[in-house]
């Protein structure tokens, strides 16, 4: 799996989008996310996805600690996508 990412670990939805019609998982794909505010969409890797969902359950479960420490994180991995989805 790209960027150590394991395949078994991603929710059903995510194995979804990165799927084939055949049900084949497509190992160099990316995930689209959109930010719920503003509308605009980044496409993220598998890894970059699921820390983006990481960051948004730690702003909704109001633990702002972990989530500045992986927003900083996020931001150094893909800045654009940083600034679309995040900032």
């Amino acid at each position: 799996m790209t960027n150590n990412v394991a395949w078994w670990n991603l929710p059903i939805e995510e194995l979804e989008q990165m799927a084939d019609d055949k049900g084949n998982i497509k190992l160099n794909t990316k995930i689209k996310a959109t930010n719920p505010y503003s509308g605009e969409s980044a496409m993220l890797t598998p890894e970059e996805h699921k820390l983006y969902i990481e960051i948004k359950e730690h702003e909704r479960d109001e633990e702002y600690n972990e989530m500045q420490k992986k927003l900083s994180k996020f931001s150094r991995m893909n800045a654009s996508a940083y600034m679309t989805l995040l900032d």
